[in-house]
């Protein structure tokens, strides 16, 4: 029995753009960064029951910042761009 791990797509990402390539059937995730294409894109089907066209995927490297003088790094992170087959959507209660 394989066993599906809903967990590997952390959270939406929500932001001005894109909320706007969310018109073009473009969603941004972040992911963990071990998945690759072919999982991101039967996780989205599975959960959304909706069809993928096409998954891209961005490494995001971590950046360095100063806080109060004291030097930090943030986390890095991997975000997938899923496109849907034309006329649909996720519905995400927004």
């Amino acid at each position: 029995m394989s066993f599906i791990k809903y967990d590997k797509i952390k959270n939406l990402i929500n932001t001005e753009k894109s909320n706007q390539a969310s018109q073009l059937n473009k969603y941004n995730f972040k992911v963990e960064s071990s998945c690759c294409k072919k999982e991101v894109s039967s996780l989205i089907k599975k959960l959304f029951n909706v069809d993928v066209e096409m998954v891209n995927i961005i490494n995001s490297k971590s950046k360095v910042k100063r806080f109060k003088g004291k030097e930090g790094n943030t986390k890095a992170f991997k975000k997938a761009i899923v496109t849907l087959k034309e006329g649909q959507s996720i519905n995400l209660g927004l």
